[in-house]
């Protein structure tokens, strides 16, 4: 969870927020006439997606990073395998008013980089496999935002899950709820991961409540976003697994240990803080990491949760990664790291060695795996090391 670079701890992106010298490089350098584009490759699965985003309202709690704000308040994407989905528009990458917003802070002028679409058909009926479907949360790292995860999450839904992102408002790097807010993180981004992480773990446990809600027949939301057909249907809340990157990583197991609904969980490049080091976790968990400085080699509080896991445990450590290996951000950040003045060395500290074609292999390949496994009984790839997948090394 520590920043170990400029640009980490969160999204590769995000960092350039809280680090003037790199806002005032992207500022210096002459705008060039054709924009920098990026748009995720298609996921794999047979199905295609839908998607839907929610705004979210805990009026029990008051907002603990805004104190002027009497609930605090999240946006959510629930992303699902989908039918008749190319009759309606994709969703963006990022919301157009978080994305300007964000591009904005980096320092970037207006229409320098467009970040594209998504392959998620927003609205589209839920289709795919006979339901209710298994379904996983994800949470990003610090200062980063629920998109920076598009890609994981695209694959799983492409394959039959069930997947809902959640951005941390205040935390998030920049959020877009509905009317044209956009809530951003504090300048210098999160300096509190304690209080975080106790924040996140209560909006977690909050989201679950509101997909109970969905579940049981009730509107989840403030606005009454129109629902796709048929996703009260998908749900299958017994079968509940978590992700998360970073920080992210680290609230999968805070919010494991607070609440039995999660079955397994999963952490890329993330560490372990609070009660949970001490107590463990009874359920499976699979935590990815990187080798060297990032590894759980150098991180006693990780190594101390590790030795405490009592259920099904995997440790993958991913050669030639680094931090931002496990996201968009390893396609992203090469394409703008020169706007930001980032030299070749900066870019490997950020994301490694590894090409990003083999980071994103992991990332199709592994997290599905998992949640394969533990919560549709199925698949062989985490049994031990795979000749498609040299460089990933297996520990128990």
């Amino acid at each position: 969870m520590n920043r170990r670079t400029l640009l980490s701890s969160s999204a590769a992106l995000a960092a350039a927020v809280i680090t003037g010298p790199l806002a005032s490089a992207a500022v210096a350098r002459p705008r060039q006439e054709e924009p920098v584009r990026f748009r995720l490759p298609a996921p794999n699965g047979p199905y295609p997606l839908g998607t839907v985003a929610l705004h979210l309202a805990d009026t029990a709690r008051p907002d603990p990073w805004a104190p002027s704000r009497p609930r605090r308040e999240l946006m959510v994407s629930i992303w699902y395998p989908a039918r008749g989905g190319p009759a309606r528009p994709t969703a963006p990458w990022m919301p157009p008013a978080a994305a300007d917003r964000y591009l904005g802070l980096l320092g970037l002028p207006p229409g320098r980089v467009r970040l594209g679409g998504t392959h998620g058909h927003g609205g589209a009926p839920v289709g795919g496999p006979p339901g209710p479907l298994p379904v996983v949360l994800y949470s990003p790292g610090a200062d980063a935002s629920r998109s920076f995860g598009t890609g994981i999450v695209e694959e799983l839904a492409s394959h039959g899950f069930v997947v809902v992102t959640v951005d941390h408002t205040y935390d998030a790097a920049a959020v877009a709820f509905p009317g044209g807010r956009v809530e951003t993180n504090p300048l210098g981004g999160v300096s509190d991961y304690a209080k975080a992480l106790a924040v996140r773990t209560a909006d977690i446990r909050f989201v679950l409540d509101r997909l109970a809600v969905l579940r049981s027949g009730g509107h989840p939301g403030v606005c009454r976003t129109p629902l796709p057909a048929g996703l009260r249907g998908a749900l299958d809340l017994r079968r509940v697994g978590m992700l998360g990157h970073s920080l992210g990583g680290a609230t999968t197991a805070a919010t494991m240990l607070a609440d039995g609904r999660i079955t397994a969980g999963a952490s890329l490049d993330g560490g372990a803080a609070g009660p949970v080091v001490d107590a463990g976790l009874d359920r499976p968990f699979l935590v990815v990491d990187t080798p060297g400085k990032g590894g759980m080699e150098n991180n006693p509080a990780l190594r101390a949760f590790w030795s405490r896991l009592r259920g099904w445990r995997l440790h993958l450590t991913v050669r030639g990664a680094a931090h931002q290996s496990f996201g968009d951000d390893v396609l992203i950040l090469p394409l703008i790291a020169p706007l930001l003045g980032r030299s070749a060395p900066d870019l490997e500290e950020d994301v490694g060695t590894i090409p990003g074609h083999r980071a994103q292999a992991f990332q199709r390949a592994y997290p599905r795996a998992f949640f394969d496994l533990h919560l549709r009984d199925r698949g062989r790839l985490l049994d031990g090391p795979s000749a498609d997948f040299p460089e990933v090394d297996h520990a128990r």
